[in-house]
């Protein structure tokens, strides 16, 4: 990170955090209005959700490019670097084009601050602040259609700046409940607020009876148009294949047989289900079916990094950002599927605003032992607490390893994977989104 993009983004740090939202479109609406509404010149997609949000962004803009169509993307949070938020034909911008957009909005965010201030309000929020970026540097490129994935809920989430043609819900589960609400229904609404009447609707099948029946009811209420996992469409097949999966979808408009999608996991091909979806309404209102080889071109080549991604080899040290309950239990799944270690080492760290309790206790059963360790990131839970709470759960203190210091953490991690010149053991490094990227750096994995 040169000196100016350094200086740029504490700059944004010392507006309101990512984890804590203002909700208030007032701040985001005005900003793009003084702008020219930079946001209403290209065609958009908005994803909501609790987990797949990042990746489904990432395979529907493979797929819109593979057809043809210039991209935006705008996900959260980073791995490495805050360019990432936005990426132009599936490229994260340069550090040159990300400091352009800050000095773009600058000039009309200090407007929107002092009008905010007089009021007695809060200025533009960091994420506020890097959505009209987002949307500044999407007109400027130009592009064809944005994918947006909102950051927090999706009522009061600055993404609802834009318009979309197509609205997209993955998996609803407890997350964020401090902001979202206590329970899954209160949860499900406020990820439902991204839904209108004039955007096709591309809902995942719900974990929770409640979040799909909170679902249902707004878009009845809206009479919008909608594709149901389970119902309009489906994953119809799936084998577990070297890198990858082979897949069939029930699509809006068709059936798509034996593709392969070179991501792993269940709920991978259920990502792949809703952007193929989503696809298809954006480029044909749900009637056009997309042309095999250009979606087989896609989905073979789609990556996703920090989300079940091996970062090496020998012994195989997998990352996954989980830094939730049903994140946790996904990768669960994903690891028994389609690893045979002979010992599962676990490398821990979680954000203290999580469920760490419950994160722990779905990873157990998979794990021979666990290395307690935290990332840099100020909200990191210190290792001595996530230890302590580790004991509890897996109940034997010799399968519980303590070590702080990451690189440190993720030696002592491969060295129990090789216990006994084992070649076939293995780590998983999760927790949170923030270990998952330095773990991939500290082993120099690349892509963004």
């Amino acid at each position: 990170m040169s000196p100016e993009l350094r200086e740029v983004y504490a700059a944004l740090l010392e507006r309101a955090p990512e984890n804590r939202i203002e909700p208030d479109l007032s701040r985001i609406q005005r900003v793009m209005e003084l702008m020219g509404d930079p946001q209403n010149s290209y065609r958009s997609i908005r994803i909501a959700g609790t987990n797949g949000k990042t990746t489904t962004a990432r395979i529907l803009e493979r797929i819109l490019r593979e057809a043809g169509l210039r991209t935006g993307r705008t996900t959260s949070p980073h791995l490495r670097s805050p360019v990432e938020r936005i990426a132009i034909d599936g490229a994260s911008i340069d550090e040159d084009g990300f400091l352009q957009a800050y000095r773009d909005v600058e000039p009309f965010a200090a407007i929107v601050d002092a009008e905010s201030a007089a009021a007695g309000g809060p200025p533009l929020t960091y994420f506020e602040y890097l959505v009209a970026m987002s949307f500044q540097a999407f007109a400027s490129a130009p592009v064809d259609v944005a994918v947006v994935e909102t950051g927090l809920g999706g009522t009061w989430d600055a993404t609802g700046a834009v318009d979309p043609d197509v609205t997209v819900i993955t998996p609803i589960s407890l997350d964020h409940r401090d902001y979202l609400g206590e329970t899954i229904a209160e949860i499900a609404g406020e990820k439902a607020g991204i839904l209108t009447a004039g955007a096709t609707a591309i809902i995942a099948s719900q974990p929770y009876e409640d979040a799909a029946d909170v679902i249902r009811e707004r878009i009845t209420e809206l009479a919008a148009v909608a594709a149901i996992e389970d119902q309009q469409i489906g994953v119809l097949s799936r084998t577990p294949g070297v890198g990858g999966q082979m897949i069939a979808l029930q699509g809006i408009a068709a059936r798509y047989e034996e593709v392969f999608l070179s991501l792993l996991g269940e709920h991978q091909a259920r990502n792949a289900l809703l952007a193929v979806a989503a696809a298809e309404a954006l480029l044909g209102d749900g009637t056009t079916v997309l042309d095999g080889e250009m979606l087989s071109a896609a989905l073979s080549t789609v990556t996703s990094p920090g989300r079940a991604e091996v970062v090496r080899q020998a012994p195989t040290v997998l990352v996954d950002a989980a830094h939730n309950p049903a994140g946790a239990l996904t990768l669960v799944e994903t690891v028994r599927e389609n690893f045979r270690f002979t010992r599962t080492v676990g490398l821990v760290g979680i954000l203290q605003e999580k469920d760490a309790e419950e994160i722990l206790d779905v990873l157990e059963p998979l794990l021979e032992t666990v290395v307690i360790t935290q990332s840099s990131s100020p909200r990191a839970l210190p290792a001595d607490r996530l230890a302590d709470l580790a004991r509890d759960i897996f109940g034997d203190d010799e399968r519980v390893v303590e070590i702080a210091s990451l690189p440190d953490a993720i030696q002592s991690a491969v060295d129990l994977a090789e216990t006994d010149g084992d070649q076939f053991g293995g780590v998983v490094a999760a927790g949170s989104v923030t270990l998952a990227a330095e773990v991939r750096e500290l082993l120099g994995a690349e892509g963004e």
